[in-house]
């Protein structure tokens, strides 16, 4: 995973408080992005590891 995903990831979840309160201040944004960064890992970490239990299974 590069660091490109988490990029966005961190992008997506300022853009969604910021939908949801306009008057969100710069903590809020900034927690958003670490929770959106670290998100995007920990979602990526899953589905590697499917993946690789998959192709265990299966070989």
């Amino acid at each position: 995973m590069g660091i490109l995903e988490e990029a966005a990831g961190a992008f997506a979840a300022v853009e969604g408080v910021k939908k949801l309160d306009p008057n969100a201040g710069i903590i809020t944004e900034g927690v958003a992005a670490i929770a959106g960064f670290e998100g995007t890992e920990a979602i990526t970490n899953f589905i590697e590891k499917k993946e690789e239990e998959h192709k265990d299974q299966q070989g």
